[in-house]
C-alpha cells in the first residue's frame, strides 16, 4: 500500500542560506536538530481538540495552570469534540478551515488519517505524534444483566453468556469508540482470546465516549470499552460493572497520543516545541500524588468533562470499585501520564497498533509499517523538548522491547509476523 504523502520537510529556520543549510544538516544528523534554539514561537496559539475523557487531562492542566502561556503560547484553545469522528474531520480541515491543528487522540488515529484509511475519498492528511498522553486507564465494562456471570479477564465466561443470549434470539452488541482505535483493539483482543469472533459472533457499534453510559442505560449494548471516567460512572449509576481494566490485558499499555497536523509542525517548529514542552510539563504535574485532588477537580469542570468529582477522583488515585463486589486499592494499573516513560512515544508501541490494525483489516497486509512510522512518529521532537525542560531520564531506545499480554502472547517488535502467527493470523506480508 502506498501512503501517498511526501517526505519533504520545510526548512525549519529563517535567515541566511548558510544557516538554513546548517539547520537542515542538524535535523538529518541529530535527533534534536528540529528547533531553532533561543527563538520564540512563530505564533501565540493553536487549536487543540479533546474528547471528554480523563486522559485528556494534561491538555486541561496545561491550559488552566498556565503551561501553554509559560512557553509563549497564551492563545492556545482547547476545544471539546463530540466524537473521534468529529476530531478526525476537524483535523482534516485544519484551523485554516475552521477545524483544529492538533488533538488528544487515540494513538492509531494519526496513522489511519495520514494513510487516508479513514478520511473522505481516502485522501491522506499527514499527522505527527509528538507524545504519548497516558498509559493504562481504560476498562471493558458489561451490563448489569451479566452480574451473576462475574465476567472478568477470561472472556470465555462472556462467550458462554453471549451464546446463551443469542440462542434466545437476541442480538449481542459491543461498543467501542472508533474503528481501528485503541478501544476497538482492546475489546477485540479480549474477546478473541476467549474464542469470540468480534466480526461474526457479535455486532460491534461505534459510540462516542460521553454517550456510553446513556446508551447502556437504554439497553443499546451489552458491553463497551472506553476510558475513564465513564466506566466509573456506569458503576456509580448501578448500570453495570467493570469486567477488567485494560492494564490487566497489557500492563502499562500505551493509550492516547498528543498529535498535530504535519503542516503545523513543519510551518511552526518553535511553536510545536512550546506546545510539546507545555504538555510534557503538565504530564509531570498530573502524576504527582499531591496534585491528584486538584487534578480531579479540574477534569470534572463543566468546560472539560462536566461530571461529579466523585466519578473521577477514585480511579484517578488508584481505587477501583469494579461494581461487582471487587474493590482494589492502590491499583498497579493506575493511569499514568509521565511516570515510567508514559509520555515517550515508543515506535514499538505504534508498530503494535499497526500490526493489530492489519490483523483486523484496517490496514493492508502489505503496509510498509516502518516507513509509515518514520513519517508519523516524532520521538525526536519529544527528546528535544524533554531536554529543554531539563528531563534527564530519557529513553535511549525507540523500542520498549518485547511486550507480554495477559494470555501469554508476546509481541516482538523485531518480528510482528510471528506475533500474528501466534494468534492464528497469517495475513501479514
Amino acid at each position: 500500500m502506498t501512503d501517498g504523502f511526501r517526505n519533504d520537510r520545510r526548512d525549519l529556520l529563517k535567515g541566511a542560506a548558510a544557516t538554513v543549510a546548517l539547520a537542515a544538516l542538524a535535523r538529518t544528523a541529530l535527533p534534536g536538530g528540529a528547533f531553532a534554539q533561543g527563538a520564540g514561537p512563530e505564533v501565540k496559539g493553536a487549536k487543540l481538540g479533546f474528547i471528554a475523557l480523563t486522559d485528556a487531562g494534561p491538555l486541561f492542566v496545561a491550559k488552566e495552570k498556565g503551561f501553554f502561556a509559560k512557553h509563549g503560547m497564551p492563545d492556545v484553545e482547547v476545544l471539546k469534540q463530540a466524537s473521534w469522528g468529529t476530531t478526525r474531520d476537524n483535523l482534516v480541515l485544519g484551523s485554516e478551515g475552521n477545524g483544529i491543528d492538533g488533538a488528544h487522540i487515540l494513538s492509531p488515529m494519526p496513522y489511519l488519517i495520514s494513510a487516508g484509511r479513514v478520511t473522505q475519498n481516502n485522501v491522506p492528511v499527514p499527522m505527527q505524534i509528538l507524545a504519548r498522553l497516558n498509559v493504562n486507564g481504560q476498562c471493558i465494562s458489561v451490563a448489569k444483566e451479566y452480574l451473576d456471570q462475574k465476567v472478568g479477564l477470561d472472556s470465555k465466561v462472556f462467550k458462554a453468556a453471549v451464546e446463551k443470549k443469542k440462542a434466545s434470539g437476541k442480538s449481542v452488541k459491543a461498543a467501542m469508540t472508533f474503528p481501528g482505535g485503541t478501544h476497538d483493539l482492546w475489546i477485540r483482543y479480549w474477546m478473541a482470546a476467549g474464542g469470540i469472533d468480534p466480526d461474526k459472533d457479535i455486532e460491534t457499534i461505534v459510540v462516542p465516549p460521553p454517550q456510553m453510559v446513556a446508551n447502556m442505560k437504554v439497553g443499546t449494548m451489552d458491553c463497551f470499552c472506553v476510558g475513564e471516567p465513564w466506566n466509573a460512572q456506569l458503576v456509580q449509576q448501578g448500570l453495570g460493572y467493570s469486567a477488567l481494566t485494560t492494564g490487566e490485558l497489557w500492563k502499562n499499555h500505551p493509550e492516547k497520543a498528543f498529535a498535530m497536523r504535519a503542516s503545523f509542525t513543519e510551518k511552526y517548529p518553535n511553536a510545536t516545541r512550546a506546545l510539546l514542552m507545555a504538555v510534557i510539563e503538565a504530564q509531570m504535574w498530573c502524576d504527582k500524588p499531591e496534585n491528584r485532588d486538584e487534578f480531579a477537580a479540574i477534569v470534572a469542570k463543566r468546560q472539560w468533562i462536566n461530571i461529579p468529582v466523585a466519578d473521577v477522583a477514585g480511579r484517578m488515585k488508584g481505587t477501583i470499585d469494579y461494581g461487582d463486589g471487587r474493590v482494589v486499592e492502590n491499583s498497579p494499573h493506575i493511569m499514568k501520564f509521565f511516570a515510567d516513560d508514559a509520555s515517550y512515544p515508543y515506535q514499538s508501541h505504534d508498530l503494535w497498533f499497526l500490526t493489530e490494525d492489519i490483523r483486523w483489516g484496517k490496514f493492508d497486509a502489505q503496509t510498509d509499517t516502518k516507513a509509515l512510522i518514520a513519517k508519523v512518529n516524532r520521538e525526536d521532537l519529544w527528546r528535544e523538548a524533554a531536554k529543554a525542560l531539563g528531563v534527564t531520564a530519557i529513553p535511549t531506545s525507540t523500542s520498549r522491547g518485547k511486550e507480554t499480554f495477559f494470555d501469554g502472547k508476546v509481541f516482538d517488535p523485531a518480528d510482528p509476523a510471528a506475533y500474528l502467527s501466534s494468534l492464528g493470523i497469517k495475513r501479514i506480508a
